[in-house]
């Protein structure tokens, strides 16, 4: 294996840990929290569609990796 390869391979699995870091980081974000600091039901709900969207996002991240 030649050093263009390895840093290469690097180089990828960097991008992937990021993004990955990135979907995550927007997928937890939470909004609305009522007076005593739970998150009202709407909030839990868009929460949970944030977390399906990462996972989706993430899903197709992968399928697209491995196309190329």
């Amino acid at each position: 294996m030649n050093a263009n390869r390895l840093i290469s391979m690097l180089i990828r699995r960097l991008m992937n840990w990021g993004m990955d870091k990135g979907i995550d980081l927007y997928a937890r974000r939470s909004g609305g929290t009522a007076a005593d600091g739970k998150p009202t039901p709407a909030a839990q709900k868009q929460a949970r569609t944030a977390r399906e969207t990462a996972k989706r996002a993430r899903q197709a991240a992968r399928i697209t990796r491995k196309l190329r």
